[in-house]
């Protein structure tokens, strides 16, 4: 698959020095679509940063925020290229190419904006006429700009719209009816034969302390006097990843506190390393979230989450990991890098069609 026209992907991403799950998955496909050895097709990320006098006028901003402000969020004339900006090395290992500069070339140029930016296509690309699409990681983050005006123009002059769950298609598909027959679904992956299974798994209960923080010290107090002593409730904060997958590979139970995410993939992790995963969807774990691995508790439902923790701890069988390898196995080829290299593939074919 060669084409004659160059053409070039430009994923578009804040200047984060923290990892995010997004974050990860726009540089793995980018650096994918790179991969493929394409001729005339490249990939690129640009990232943006806030000019200074934006950065101070939005701390101003929010000391006196109100939630009538259509105007809070990131403005397209406010950002500038972060032409220097390179991520971390101690949580991003992709080989990712970079622009330099917000100068784009309609005749070359396809542009991939995060649905938190989703307005700047107003602001920026459709004047220009530069063609582009919306990656909805999440659908709840749609929402980042509360101008809906501006937003419904983005969205319906995008030539297409990724997404990365049923969930977020369907709300995309609810949103914006006239975008219905333009939502494109992408798989993510995890690396399954990066999770060592030892031959006894401690009596461990781990969590990603990220989002509900509240919620998981109200569920303590609900376990305190109730949790056998023999096992530890371990929260995974502050780990490379080397560290994060040796615990997920060693603990029995994961507690999901997933909150309006796009897909949710550290309840898939866990699921993979052998965890009986308990807790929130998120909405887009949906996707996943099935027996026998996966047990779902209604967001805020704080005394059935905790009933249903001590009936696991009660009743998993020794070697429970063992005995639902195929569950996992079918998991792990749902959310494999074959079936993401050919979706972005396809994306890449689809990309090129519009030129």
């Amino acid at each position: 698959m060669n084409y004659k026209k160059k053409i070039n992907i430009i994923y578009l991403m804040p200047a984060h020095k923290r990892a995010s799950g997004g974050s990860k998955v726009i540089y793995q496909h980018s650096e994918i679509i790179n991969k493929f050895g394409i001729e005339n097709i490249s990939s690129k990320i640009l990232h943006l940063k806030k000019k200074k006098m934006a950065k101070l006028r939005l701390s101003l901003k929010k000391k006196i925020y109100s939630k009538n402000s259509k105007n809070y969020g990131w403005l397209a004339n406010e950002m500038t290229a972060a032409s220097n900006f390179i991520p971390p090395s101690s949580w991003n290992k992709n080989k990712i190419q970079i622009k330099s500069d917000m100068n784009f070339n309609p005749n070359t140029d396809f542009v991939i904006i995060p649905e938190i930016w989703a307005h700047f296509a107003y602001d920026i690309l459709i004047r220009q006429k530069i063609k582009y699409a919306i990656f909805a990681l999440g659908a709840y983050a749609m929402n980042s700009f509360y101008d809906h005006k501006k937003l419904s123009k983005s969205y319906s002059k995008a030539e297409f719209i990724l997404t990365v769950s049923d969930d977020t298609s369907k709300c995309v598909k609810f949103i914006f009816p006239n975008c219905r027959n333009k939502v494109f679904k992408i798989n993510l992956s995890i690396d399954h034969k990066k999770f060592k299974i030892p031959k006894k798994k401690d009596n461990l209960i781990t969590f990603i302390p990220r989002a509900l923080t509240d919620h998981f010290h109200i569920l303590s107090l609900f376990l305190f006097n109730k949790l056998p002593k023999k096992w530890r409730i371990e929260p995974l904060s502050n780990l490379d990843e080397k560290q994060l997958i040796k615990k997920l590979s060693s603990s029995k139970i994961f507690l999901s506190f997933s909150y309006l995410t796009g897909l949710g993939m550290p309840p898939i992790e866990a699921a993979i390393a052998g965890n009986k995963v308990i807790g929130y969807t998120g909405e887009g774990g949906k996707d996943y979230f099935q027996k026998p691995i996966f047990e779902e508790i209604q967001t805020g439902d704080i005394k059935n989450f905790s009933e249903k923790i001590l009936n696991v701890v009660s009743n998993l069988p020794e070697n429970w990991h063992k005995k639902t390898w195929y569950h996992r196995k079918k998991l792990a080829s749902k959310y494999s890098n074959i079936n993401e290299k050919k979706l972005i593939k396809k994306l890449v074919s689809k990309i090129c069609s519009y030129y």
